[in-house]
C-alpha cells in the first residue's frame, strides 16, 4: 500500500510499504479521510520527541472496513462498514478506563504517535488497523471528510464538558485556530452567553465571529484583559478556554478571568510555561487540564451531522495524499489562511 512516511526533520517520503497486520480483536479500515492536525505538523522537526522517524502520522480519519478480525463482534462491526475512530487505543481494564476516564488509560496509545514510550503508525495511508472497541458508526449522509473531523471535535467537546458552566455564562477563547474555532462552536452550543474571541489574525477573528463569537479582539491590541473587564461589568469573563500553549497566551486567559472563575486549558505547545501563581490563588481561579477525548464520539458525530459545528467552515484545503509533504510544510510555516488540511489517500 501507499504510504506518507515521516522520515527526517521536516522530510517526507510518499512510498510503498506493507499492509498493517491485525489483531483478533482490530478491524482493517480503507482510508478514505484523514486530518492533518496540529500536534502532526508542529513536531515534524523533532521539538516534540512524540513524532521520531520513521512514522505513518495521522489520527483524525475516516474510512470503509476491510477486513475484521476473528475476535470482533460481528453483530457490531462487519466490512463495509463506514467508520471513525479514537485516536486513542486505550486498554478498557485499568483503574482509569474502568472510571470512564480512557483518555488517561495506563496503558494509553495515540495513533500516529512515537515516542520513547511505543510507536503506532496512524493514517496517512491507504490502509490502518484499529481496535474494535475505538470504532463509531457514521451517520449515513456524512461525508468522510466531515467524519475525519470528528476527533479534533471530541477534544473541544470533552474540554468544554469539563469546564462547569451555567448557562449564559461570558466566555473567552485565547487562539483562533482550529482548535478555538471548534471551541467557539461548542460553547455557542452549550449555551454560553457572550463569547470572546483573541488572535492574532484579523481574518481568523472575522471567522469566528461568523461561527459564534460575538466580539473578535486582535492579540497585539492593548491591554486584552482590561478591554475584557470593561466588557463584563468590570468583573471579568466567567470562564476562559487557553487554545495555542504558551507562556503569553496562558497569561492573557488568567488575567481575563474573572475571581472564582475557571480557566481550561486546551493547548500544549510549549512543555512548560510561567503563570502568575499568587494570582490564581488570590483570585481563586481554577484551572482545569484538558486531555483529549473519553467517550464523546456519538455526540459529537452528532453534532456535526446536524450543522451544529460547522466543520466545513474550517476545512481549507481537501489534497491528495501524495501532495502531503506540501501541505505539511505550508502548515508548519504558517500559510496565511490554512486551518485544516484532509489529504485523500
Amino acid at each position: 500500500m501507499k504510504a506518507l512516511q515521516l522520515t527526517g526533520k521536516c522530510e517526507f517520503e510518499y512510498k510503498d510499504v506493507p499492509v498493517p497486520e491485525f489483531k483478533a480483536d482490530e478491524v482493517l479500515i480503507e482510508v478514505k479521510a484523514c486530518g492533518i492536525c496540529g500536534s502532526d505538523f508542529h513536531a515534524i522537526d523533532g521539538s516534540s520527541g512524540r513524532r521520531i522517524p520513521p512514522i505513518i502520522m495521522g489520527h483524525e480519519a475516516s474510512g470503509v472496513i476491510s477486513q475484521v478480525g476473528e475476535a470482533v463482534d460481528a453483530s457490531l462491526w462487519k466490512k463495509g462498514d463506514r467508520v471513525t475512530f479514537d485516536s486513542t487505543v486505550y486498554c478498557g481494564d485499568c483503574w482509569y478506563c474502568r472510571q470512564g476516564d480512557v483518555n488517561l488509560c495506563e496503558d494509553r496509545i495515540v495513533l500516529g504517535v512515537s515516542c520513547g514510550d511505543y510507536r503506532r503508525d496512524g493514517a496517512f495511508a491507504e490502509y490502518v488497523a484499529v481496535p474494535s472497541h475505538i470504532l463509531y458508526s457514521m451517520p449515513d449522509d456524512l461525508s468522510f471528510e466531515k467524519a475525519a473531523m470528528t476527533e479534533p471535535v471530541s477534544v473541544v467537546v470533552h474540554a468544554v464538558n469539563r469546564t462547569p458552566m451555567k448557562l449564559g455564562a461570558n466566555v473567552v477563547v485565547v487562539g483562533a485556530g482550529m482548535i478555538g474555532l471548534l471551541l467557539i462552536q461548542a460553547l455557542r452550543a452549550a449555551g454560553c452567553g457572550k463569547i470572546f474571541a483573541i488572535d492574532l489574525e484579523s481574518d481568523r477573528l472575522e471567522l469566528a465571529k461568523e461561527l459564534g463569537a460575538d466580539i473578535g479582539i486582535l492579540a497585539d491590541s492593548d491591554d486584552i484583559p482590561g478591554q475584557i473587564i470593561a466588557l463584563t461589568e468590570n468583573r471579568g469573563a466567567d470562564h476562559t478556554f487557553e487554545a495555542v500553549g504558551i507562556t503569553p497566551t496562558v497569561n492573557t486567559a488568567i488575567k481575563s478571568v474573572r475571581k472564582g472563575g475557571s480557566v481550561t486549558l486546551v493547548g500544549n505547545l510549549q512543555p512548560v510555561v510561567d503563570f502568575p501563581l499568587q494570582e490564581v490563588v488570590t483570585r481563586q481561579i481554577s484551572l482545569i487540564g484538558s486531555c483529549a477525548s473519553a467517550g464523546e464520539y456519538p455526540e459529537c458525530l452528532d453534532l456535526v451531522a446536524r450543522g451544529a459545528i460547522k466543520v466545513d467552515r474550517i476545512i481549507s484545503e481537501v489534497a491528495k495524499l501524495e501532495d502531503g509533504a506540501e501541505w505539511f510544510n505550508k502548515l508548519y510555516n504558517k500559510e496565511k489562511g490554512l486551518n485544516k488540511v484532509i489529504l485523500h489517500p
